[in-house]
């Protein structure tokens, strides 16, 4: 029974239909339908010492970076001028230095934009950063026991065997070894694999190639142009028409001698630049992607005259097209000199993946416009207000400044505009660190137990208002928290029903045939496969049971397969679904699915390499 509720799990999550906390918890209540759990035992993983601490290391993330503590970190750590080698190297192993001690995921998203900026710098595209900087923030997880959501799940099956938990730095040894040979390896050579992805994008920043929609104004050059004649300008700038909304329907025409009229909606691809140059040449005006025709007029309060300068200078001043003289002045002189253009991606567990503007009503409740969307290698088969956005989406949005960035922060997404690097309040920054570096050694010297010391982090964080007790629920990743709660009793059925020790013996029988460092490689390989393909604290939870079984039968020291579970399950190089880092750069680098693999392999099988002789230095069979 459990074996087919596994699998079916399994399967589901490979699936990505439904979010993970969704699969997790369905497992969840199929293990107590079946009686496999008691109903009263069904929720206590909630309350496991792993869970407890992960929701902990979350809100004191959220307050290393809202403090500016990891700003200060960044500045004097980042060369000003180095080469690229040097560059790269300082910034993946930044990146690796933080994602031990907080959230990899918000490590990733501050270090971004100073990625981007660095590739601009570099002459790169700006995909030859984001991966490495996403690997290495992968790899630094590893390192130490609340680095990553697999390795507190380790520990804690340590702890179920009855050999007690992991320590704080029992995961170093190995973890650091392998972080600096593939932050190394991803420094002096590994970017060079990363595919050439070039675009050219607002302000100097690489982008992906825009789906958006624009009006054609009664004035426009291409009202009553032919259909076939638009579409020859179009391509003179790399760009093409990919559908026409007319009266709110949608109409794909090949008709010779269709004609644009006043009024239609083109919904175009274009690279920023290009979209910049049709705006200006043929007087359109971008669509504001949430209202509708009827409620655009309605808020006509405006000149047609000022309507247009706002929309197309605004644009052109962000994409980098030029201005005339008169333009500046036009533009000194108006009142909507705070209305700005700003690019965000769209982080995994952001508020708005699977909404759309319309559904979220961005012009009318939040005073923002949806102007442009762009995602890797698909086309928008619907219109922009409804299009359900994507994590790794890269979205074009219309805005005052202060908006913008309240919007950033509320939805979890990521500006990708050049931000000084700066200290908010300097009492915070220094309070926060302080905090992490007390809860750390509290742990680390077995003063207190991980999950209290964690505890008495987030509650002084709250006291001294590093982070404002209102926040601090915000902070907290859900999904995976639900997760974790939901998979740990489900990972203890494998163990109860003896599943696990049947797969263990069926591995040793059939493949590994009684040896023990051939067993070890085959744990770390299965993990990192796994890993690849569905979420890396399921993975753990799933692969940890069968790597007790297997070194049990093998007559061996159980703490060495486990460690190969810790180390598999930080390694997803290979897709972008394997971890959310790789999602988050999947819009900004403009990748394709099967972009990842050719750094992601060799780096795979480097980890490979490396990790199992000090696996078996360290943790000795």
């Amino acid at each position: 029974m459990i074996f087919i509720i596994l699998l079916v799990t399994m399967v589901m999550f490979l699936w990505g239909r439904w979010r993970h906390d969704m699969i997790a918890v369905g497992s969840l209540l199929a293990c107590v339908l079946t009686g496999l759990i008691a109903a009263q035992d069904a929720f206590a993983g909630f309350g496991h010492p792993a869970v407890i601490t992960v929701a902990c290391v979350l809100v004191l993330s959220r307050g290393l970076q809202t403090s500016g503590a990891i700003n200060v970190f960044a500045r004097y750590t980042l060369p000003k001028n180095a080469g690229p080698t040097l560059s790269m190297a300082a910034l993946v192993g930044l990146g690796a230095v933080l994602s031990g001690f907080m959230n990899n995921v918000g490590a990733m998203a501050l270090l971004m934009p100073v990625a981007i900026q660095l590739a601009k710098h570099l002459n790169l595209p700006s995909g030859r950063i984001l991966m490495p900087l996403a690997f290495g923030t992968i790899l630094g997880g590893m390192t130490t026991m609340i680095g990553t959501p697999p390795n507190l799940i380790v520990s804690s099956f340590r702890t179920q065997s009855g050999a007690g938990g992991f320590g704080m730095f029992d995961f170093t040894p190995v973890g650091l070894a392998v972080a600096l040979s593939g932050v190394a390896f991803v420094a002096i050579a590994g970017w060079r694999l990363v595919p050439m992805r070039k675009q050219t994008g607002i302000e100097g920043f690489e982008t992906g190639v825009y789906v958006t929609e624009i009006r054609v104004s009664p004035d426009s050059k291409a009202a009553g142009m032919p259909l076939r004649k638009l579409e020859a300008v179009f391509d003179e700038h790399s760009a093409q028409i990919i559908g026409i909304v007319r009266n709110e329907k949608y109409i794909t025409t090949s008709r010779t001698g269709f004609k644009i009229l006043a009024n239609d909606i083109l919904i175009i691809e274009a690279e920023a630049e290009a979209l910049a140059h049709i705006l200006s040449n043929l007087g359109l005006n971008l669509e504001e992607a949430d209202m509708q025709h009827g409620d655009k007029e309605k808020s006509q309060h405006r000149t047609e005259n000022s309507q247009q300068n706002n929309s197309i200078t605004s644009n052109n001043a962000v994409l980098g097209a030029v201005k005339s003289d008169k333009e500046e002045k036009e533009e000194e002189s108006s009142q909507n000199d705070e209305i700005i253009l700003m690019e965000f991606v769209v982080r995994p567990e952001s508020a708005i993946s699977g909404r759309s503007a319309a559904d979220m009503r961005l012009r009318t409740r939040y005073g923002l416009n949806l102007l442009a969307v762009s995602r890797e290698g698909s086309r928008a088969k619907t219109r922009l207000r409804t299009l359900k956005i994507q994590p790794g989406d890269l979205l074009l949005l219309q805005g005052t400044a202060e908006v913008l960035t309240e919007f950033a922060a509320d939805f979890g997404c990521v500006p990708l505009a050049n931000r000084e690097l700066h200290i908010p309040d300097k009492r915070k920054a220094l309070v926060a660190g302080g905090i992490m570096v007390a809860v750390v050694c509290g742990a680390a010297f077995g003063l207190l137990p991980a999950a209290i010391s964690f505890a008495i982090g987030v509650l002084a964080s709250m006291v001294l208002h590093v982070v404002p007790p209102r926040t601090v629920y915000e902070a907290i990743d859900w999904p995976v928290i639900v997760l974790l709660g939901a998979l740990i009793p489900v990972a203890g059925v494998l163990d109860s029903t003896g599943m696990a020790d049947l797969l263990a013996r069926f591995m040793i029988d059939n493949v590994v045939q009684g040896h023990a460092i051939m067993g070890l490689v085959l744990i770390l390989v299965i993990t990192m496969f796994l890993s690849d393909l569905m979420n890396n604290a399921a993975t753990a939870a799933v692969m940890c049971p069968i790597a007790i079984g297997t070194a049990t039968a093998l007559g061996v020291n159980v703490d060495s397969f486990l460690m190969a579970v810790a180390i598999g399950a930080s390694c997803a190089f290979l897709t972008p679904i394997g971890h959310q880092n790789n999602t988050l750069i999947l819009g900004p680098g403009g990748f394709r699915f099967g972009d990842y693999w050719q750094l992601g392999l060799p780096l795979e099988i480097l980890v490979v390499i490396v990790s199992i002789p000090l696996l078996l230095i360290f943790w000795p069979l």
